[in-house]
């Protein structure tokens, strides 16, 4: 597996530092260095890296201020020299928090964790053709290709098929992570749908079958340009 990365630091020294680790290392592409992070914003509206080494203090927008604007981030290690960072980091999720310096050993510690991550979700998507929720007191086994939305509702979710409608105790932040993304995608803070089962688009609104589901602003962008990739 190769995993493509992106290095964003506003320090030359840091960033030659990071490209000379990456090249050390097989598994990882460099594709981008973008020098803060309003140019790595620009550069994620249209390219989709696997992993972000990510600084944290930079000019007129910090890494964890666009972190934390993102819809869907890739999987993300800071790279920082200032600890107090820490928290905040981890509750947005990043895979790793490096403190700088650090050596060779610890940055081959992190992306090999990001590799693990990785591995972990190619099989979830490949070979998990269906999960097992409880509703009611019972287990209820669902096909991943026979639901058609997943409704937040505060700590519950309500997952639609073509023929039930289950109420789970789950969170939107669980379904995430644990639905395949290859076939399911979120186009609000509220949904996810089955990109297979959507029958029309009405402007800002996506029709799977019985459902009219809206697609919030920060959504959009992303939503609309994996949708209508196959438009004629």
């Amino acid at each position: 597996m190769q995993i493509k990365c992106v290095i964003t630091d506003d320090e030359p020294t840091a960033c030659e530092g990071l490209r000379r680790y990456v090249e050390k290392v097989d598994f990882l592409t460099l594709t981008a260095v973008c020098e803060d992070a309003m140019q790595l914003n620009t550069l994620l509206q249209t390219e989709q890296p696997d992993l972000l080494f990510l600084d944290i203090e930079m000019p007129y927008l910090s890494g964890l201020e666009l972190l934390a604007s993102l819809a869907h981030s890739p999987h993300v290690i800071i790279t920082s020299a200032y600890e107090q960072y820490a928290l905040k980091g981890y509750e947005l999720d990043v895979a790793d928090y490096l403190l700088k310096p650090f050596s060779f050993d610890r940055f081959l510690k992190a992306v090999n964790k990001v590799h693990s991550l990785l591995l972990q979700e190619d099989r979830q998507e490949e070979n998990t053709d269906f999960i097992f929720v409880r509703s009611d007191r019972q287990m209820h086994k669902v096909h991943l290709k026979d639901i058609l939305v997943v409704e937040g509702l505060e700590n519950y979710v309500c997952i639609y098929t073509e023929s039930a409608k289950l109420l789970v105790r789950s969170t939107m932040k669980h379904m995430i992570e644990a639905l395949p993304k290859g076939l399911f995608l979120q186009v609000h803070k509220s949904y996810l749908i089955n990109l297979n089962k959507i029958d029309m688009i009405d402007g800002n609104q996506i029709i799977v079958r019985q459902h009219t589901i809206p697609v919030a602003r920060n959504f959009r962008e992303e939503v609309f340009a994996r949708i209508l990739k196959n438009t004629l």
